[in-house]
């Protein structure tokens, strides 16, 4: 049998059956009231700024979303915030946002979300798994979605050309804690971008997961990310 079995790759095929027996969640959550919020978007910058006394818990999430190239060498979709917005111009992110009424759980939040804001049809992605959530000191709850496009075809993303991330690191200090940022540095052709904070974290935890073997470097993730959301 060839790599691509009735049209789907073999290597992909066996990463969704994988993730969905490690699946965290046997059923995706749904949410309840007290996880209802206005606002329509996470940014990285969240899980740096200063948490707020008697914030009311929200909950948001990201989609994950895989495909392969034409080598055969796995990827995964990325944003990049419009230069013109007021705050956080410029930020490489996942696709995803916070949680609306019409969202029955984190999974319609995630594929939403990447529906409003690179056009990704939810009917050519198929989620197989749902990781456990990271907390923000914000007290934003964000839920990774890892979903899968079979056919690159049906959807026309540009994959970064570069094969290696140049990764840094830089110590923060939280509560007596200390812990690392990690920034991926990309450079295509003559842009450059930034991916870091909570974008990294999860992208982090999700290699992890898909490539079964933790990262080559030490992480050291805040405390706050793992907090329980309940």
């Amino acid at each position: 049998m060839n790599s691509y079995s009735f049209g789907r790759s073999e290597t992909l095929v066996k990463l969704a059956q994988r993730l969905r027996l490690a699946d965290q969640h046997n059923n995706f959550d749904v949410l309840d009231d007290s996880s209802k919020v206005k606002d329509s978007r996470i940014q990285d910058s969240d899980a740096e700024l200063i948490p707020l006394v008697g914030l009311k818990p929200s909950r948001a999430a990201v989609l994950i979303c895989l495909f392969e190239d034409e080598r055969g060498h796995l990827r995964v979709i990325l944003t990049k915030r419009s230069s013109a917005m007021s705050s956080h111009s410029g930020e490489v992110a996942l696709p995803g946002g916070k949680w609306e009424e019409s969202d029955a759980n984190d999974v319609d939040t995630a594929l939403r979300e990447a529906q409003e804001e690179i056009g990704l049809d939810p009917s050519i992605v198929e989620v197989v798994t749902v990781l456990d959530p990271f907390h923000t000191k914000r007290n934003i709850t964000v839920a990774p979605v890892i979903g899968i496009i079979w056919d690159k075809r049906a959807f026309n993303p540009v994959p970064n050309a570069a094969e290696d991330e140049n990764r840094r690191q830089e110590e923060r200090e939280w509560m007596g804690y200390k812990y690392l940022l990690h920034f991926f540095d990309h450079q295509d052709e003559n842009k450059s971008y930034v991916i870091w904070a909570l974008t990294a974290g999860i992208l982090i935890k999700a290699a992890s997961v898909v490539y079964q073997q933790p990262p080559a470097f030490e992480e050291r993730r805040p405390t706050f990310w793992n907090r329980s959301s309940h």
